[in-house]
């Protein structure tokens, strides 16, 4: 049986994506990269009223689809794809700038993973495909409000072990409503209120959660101001859980909560510099050694930018609080650094990432000291699943290059360790490896990571990715093997 549902998800792989894929060789995102670089409230064109005229140019397909600004097609010259009339419907003859615009996004993926969890608790290969259909209507009135809604299909085909993270039947995925507009000359005020995605620079800790299945939104409100290089931004939010059951049953609840204020300024040197204070709240926490009301204070701090060919994304966490009757210090710093030798052939860049957060040392103390990653990115790491943002040390360099400008080719190493081997081993999201906790040494393993990205066309990309993973002595005593993962991937954006 196990044979025939390999072979079933295989050829569905091949009839979807392999004949696509495979004489691109190619991915659509860089491990670690995303498409924007964060996200924030939603940005809309003031309104005609003040003089702004409609975008000059078409608008590139986005992960978040809200962000997109559809008003350059008011201009016929423009409307040069097939269903442009579907992209740009005018609901105001006199002004350009209220519309109502239709897309979609189809993803394709094939996964083979040879051992989840490495094997051990008893789970074994798998090859399965996951297709994540969404459809959206984005309304503009004057350019000053927004009225989003998208909905969401969500499928894992002959997938053994089903998580809410992997299947998410007819459901609603967004639907909020946004207004922008001018307080006074300086100040610009935006607000967003509803069902929403939302993420922070790398989405190393809150992220829209791409690399799964299943996108994390969630039900907030969303209120940011900005002034000259200045931005602040306040939120609070219930985060959407996901069932893999019946359609329309996703929800929110007050035992959930997550928010906060966070202030940015750019051109601070050559880069940007942001800092947050937020808030996380859990009713029914569980860790190896702690359970119940979990409050975190979290404070965060990140300096990102460009100079000379380097580039830089540095960023650190504190979080503190309790759970159940425990305190909590925990902490996590993630940084990725490059060069770009920009004058020589395919453009390589060196990289480096590197990334620790802490573990709870003293087990039975009073005190957790295990990281919280929040609402990691399923492609910071690898999307094998491997590596979790909890007890560890992880050094990854890397080289990247682009033999044409669609093309993108990167490999890459990673050397992971345990902060402390008296907590667990972690997997994705921050799960515990059984039998880990306490026992062996530091080292957890390397991997190599193989990874392809081209941009077929605008509204095309095509995605290859694997990873093998060799365990150190601690997984192998728990029962865990080296382990294999490959990602064949399609994604049509309209």
């Amino acid at each position: 049986m196990a044979r025939r549902r390999h072979d079933t998800a295989l050829g569905r792989a091949f009839a979807c994506a392999l004949t696509v894929v495979l004489p691109a060789a190619a991915l659509a995102q860089e491990a670690g990269r995303e498409e924007t670089p964060e996200v924030t409230a939603a940005t809309v064109t003031p309104g005609a009223a003040s003089g702004v005229t409609p975008a000059a140019t078409r608008p590139a397909i986005k992960s978040n689809r809200w962000q997109e600004d559809w008003s350059a097609l008011a201009n016929p010259a423009l409307r040069t794809e097939p269903l442009d009339g579907l992209k740009y419907i005018p609901l105001d003859a006199t002004n350009p700038l209220t519309y109502l615009s239709l897309g979609l996004t189809l993803r394709e993926r094939f996964e083979d993973n040879e051992a989840p969890t490495f094997g051990i608790g008893g789970r074994k290969g798998d090859s399965y495909v996951i297709q994540r259909l969404q459809v959206h209507m984005d309304a503009r009135i004057d350019g000053h409000w927004q009225l989003f809604g998208q909905f969401e299909d969500a499928r894992a085909f002959d997938k053994a072990n089903l998580t809410p993270a992997d299947q998410n039947q007819a459901d609603l995925r967004q639907a909020f409503v946004a207004y922008s507009g001018n307080i006074d000359d300086d100040i610009t005020l935006k607000v967003r209120a509803g069902r929403q995605e939302m993420g922070f620079d790398r989405q190393r800790f809150v992220s829209t959660r791409d690399g799964p299945n299943v996108r994390q939104a969630f039900d907030a409100l969303w209120v940011n101001v900005e002034t000259g290089p200045w931005r602040v931004i306040s939120f609070w939010s219930h985060p959407v859980q996901y069932r893999t059951g019946e359609p329309f049953d996703d929800y929110s609840n007050p035992h959930l909560q997550y928010g906060g204020i966070r202030v940015e300024h750019s051109g601070v040197g050559p880069g940007e510099l942001s800092a947050y204070y937020s808030r996380y709240q859990n009713d029914t926490a569980r860790y190896l050694d702690a359970s119940g009301l979990e409050r975190r204070d979290i404070f965060d701090v990140r300096y990102a930018g460009a100079a000379a060919g380097f580039d830089w994304d540095v960023e650190g966490m504190a979080q503190w609080g309790s759970v159940g009757p425990k305190s909590v210090g925990s902490w996590a710093v993630g940084a990725l650094t490059g060069y770009t030798l920009s004058d020589v052939a395919w453009t390589p860049r060196l990289g480096l990432q590197a990334d620790a957060a802490s573990g709870d040392d003293r087990p039975g103390d009073g005190r957790l000291g295990t990281f919280n990653p929040l609402f990691p990115n399923g492609y910071y790491f690898a999307l094998a699943g491997y590596t979790g943002y909890a007890n560890l040390i992880h050094l990854k360099p890397s080289l990247t290059v682009k033999p044409i400008s669609k093309v993108s080719l990167m490999g890459a190493t990673g050397l992971l360790w345990r902060q402390t081997t008296a907590d667990a081993i972690y997997v994705q999201p921050s799960n515990a490896v059984a039998g880990t906790a306490g026992r062996g040494s530091p080292w957890t393993g390397l991997y190599g990571q193989l990874r392809a990205d081209y941009a077929v066309t605008a509204n095309l990309t095509t995605a290859v990715e694997a990873v093998h993973y060799v365990i150190g002595d601690t997984l192998r005593r728990a029962g865990g093997h080296d382990s294999d993962y490959l990602g064949i991937e399609v994604k049509l954006g309209w």
